[in-house]
């Protein structure tokens, strides 16, 4: 048996989390409440960041990672922005 390109595990690992994106796709849609929702986007903004890394790994393409890096800080301040509206707006129990 010959092993595995270590490309290819990270590609299989990206194509993973592309899966798991989409399934957290319906709950930011459909989630019952706001905070359903607004983690949701967090974990699907995370996952974003995990697949660029892998795809940065398994492509050998360096570039990736700084895309990543600049997603990440949009996701931080996206979800700071998001969580500072719900609570002025009395979305918060």
């Amino acid at each position: 048996m010959t092993p595995v390109p270590i490309e290819d595990v990270f590609l299989a690992a990206a194509a993973l989390f592309v899966v798991l994106a989409i399934a957290m796709f319906y709950r930011a849609v459909v989630g019952p409440t706001t905070q359903d929702r607004l983690l949701a986007v967090n974990v699907l903004g995370t996952n974003t960041v995990v697949i660029l890394a892998l795809l940065a790994a398994g492509l050998d393409q360096s570039w990736f990672l700084d895309v990543a890096l600049i997603y990440a800080l949009l996701n931080f301040l996206m979800s700071i922005a998001i969580s500072k509206f719900t609570v002025e707006r009395g979305g918060v129990l």
